[in-house]
């Protein structure tokens, strides 16, 4: 009999942590504009550029007065806090441009490229941890130990360097970075692909380690418990061993990394996007974030917390269905 959906525990999950949410992301975006408080650069020489280097303390003090700057701490947080409440995420002070205007452009590259390199890295990581697992200290278990514990270690940009070395300058078989050709003027989905695969790839193989190491120690020990023992004593195929008793066993460990993994992930993705000149969020924080931009850097802060915390909902959520003995209310 086919087992049906737990609609209702879910939801109630989902909105214990909806609820859970608010007081994190409240304290997120007034801690962004306390540090952003106590740093010593000045947002309105930021935005004057050179202009400021020249302008007089009273032209200074006018740009900070209309910039809103000159207000206390409290009053500009509860000033962005309400209007991004109404959508309005306020402009961003460098870029000249609304600030939803300058993530809603650059936000779906970004989680193209990341969901594109969790995939990657999850079904390597899985394949990879099922061969060695199965026959641990065994070649291939070696072999891939050695491999993943040294790209644990290795940096993403480093990654993106050799590969942009190896496979764009070396081979000619991938572009270098960007998003289109240097001759295109459209965007075309062929040429998004062609682009999409080098950046992916060293993001997804940044990740890999992790989801291999734990789908190895999960299904190795899987294999040495009782009933897959009983199982192989009953004479059942080695493929269905593997498949029906110690693979959903053995995964159950790995569906607590999708959370825990978000953060590394979101920061392996701005160094990657840097490298490729990949058109996400990347540029917008490092800009937000050396020019003290407050509306720009407290939206994608929040952003990337909201990020985790759907990380984390969705590895409880996945562990729940894959184990109902966990279930959704505790």
């Amino acid at each position: 009999m086919k087992r049906r959906l737990p609609w209702g525990p879910m939801a109630r999950m989902t909105g214990r942590r909806a609820l859970a949410a608010v007081p994190v992301l409240l304290a997120v975006t007034f801690a962004v504009f306390a540090v952003a408080e106590a740093s010593p650069f000045d947002p309105v020489k930021a935005y004057a550029g050179t202009a400021g280097l020249t302008a007089s303390q009273e032209n200074l003090d006018q740009l900070r007065a209309n910039l809103g700057v000159d207000r206390p701490l409290l009053t500009r947080w509860w000033e962005w806090l309400t209007s991004a409440l109404t959508g309005d995420l306020g402009d961003s002070a460098v870029m000249r441009r609304p600030v939803a205007e300058v993530i809603g452009e650059r936000l779906g590259w970004s989680v193209l490229l990341a969901v594109t390199a969790f995939l990657v890295a999850i079904a390597l990581g899985t394949l990879l941890g099922v061969l060695a697992g199965r026959r641990r200290g065994g070649l291939i278990d070696r072999a891939v130990s050695s491999v993943a514990y040294t790209l644990e270690a290795a940096p993403a940009f480093w990654l993106g360097l050799l590969a942009i070395w190896f496979f764009a300058l070396e081979l000619g078989a991938l572009p270098a970075g960007g998003l289109t050709d240097t001759a295109s003027d459209t965007v075309t989905a062929d040429q998004v692909a062609r682009h999409l695969v080098l950046p992916a790839l060293v993001l997804g193989v940044s990740q890999l380690p992790w989801f291999f190491l734990y789908v190895r120690q999960g299904v190795g020990d899987a294999l040495d418990e009782d009933p897959v023992r009983g199982a192989r004593a009953r004479g059942l195929r080695e493929r269905t061993v593997l498949t029906g008793h110690a693979l959903r066993s053995g995964m159950l460990p790995m569906l607590t990394l999708i959370g825990s993994r978000v953060p590394e992930l979101i920061t392996g993705a701005l160094l990657v996007e840097t490298v490729f000149s990949w058109p996400g969020i990347a540029a917008a924080t490092v800009q937000a974030a050396t020019s003290v931009d407050f509306p720009l850097l407290a939206a994608l802060t929040v952003l990337a917390t909201a990020a985790v915390l759907l990380g984390n909902l969705l590895s409880d959520l996945l562990y729940g269905l894959a184990d109902p003995r966990v279930g959704f209310d505790g």
